[in-house]
């Protein structure tokens, strides 16, 4: 694979990814304490490698993956070999791009109709003369 590709503009070179492996603690059998299958992927975004909207957007959606230094480490172990982790990693980080790339929907306010307020306050009203009418009044 040559690297990740979000979008038409956002692409990431495979030699800016780094990679290491450490043994799994996930499904393999007696394998698993010889196989170095988990596979780590770190990436530090260039300046100016994301427009700041996204970036800003992108920092919030991976949160967990981020350091302080800004480097984004995501690690897999779901699958039994290497290539299947590198791939899993590869995909996380595509779709956490994918995702800041959509700019969210600007939210239009709205005023309710003057008949669903009127509707509420009928509502509230007959709600309140329900609960009056079970009050037990004793004066005695």
């Amino acid at each position: 694979m040559s690297g990740i590709v979000a979008s038409k503009h956002v692409r990431i070179s495979e030699d800016e990814l780094r990679w290491s492996f450490a043994h799994s603690s996930g499904p393999g059998g007696q394998n698993v304490n010889k196989v170095n299958s988990k596979a780590t992927l770190r990436w530090t975004p260039r300046e100016g490698q994301l427009a700041p909207a996204v970036w800003s957007r992108f920092k919030s959606l991976a949160k967990r993956y981020l350091t302080q230094d800004g480097e984004v480490v995501i690690q897999s172990q779901e699958h039994r070999d290497r290539p299947q982790n590198m791939d899993a990693c590869r995909h996380k980080l595509r779709m956490l791009l994918q995702a800041a790339l959509v700019a969210p929907k600007r939210r239009v306010k709205t005023k309710p109709t003057r008949s669903s307020q009127r509707r509420r306050l009928e509502d509230k009203r007959r709600q309140s003369d329900k609960k009056r009418s079970r009050q037990s009044r004793d004066f005695s």
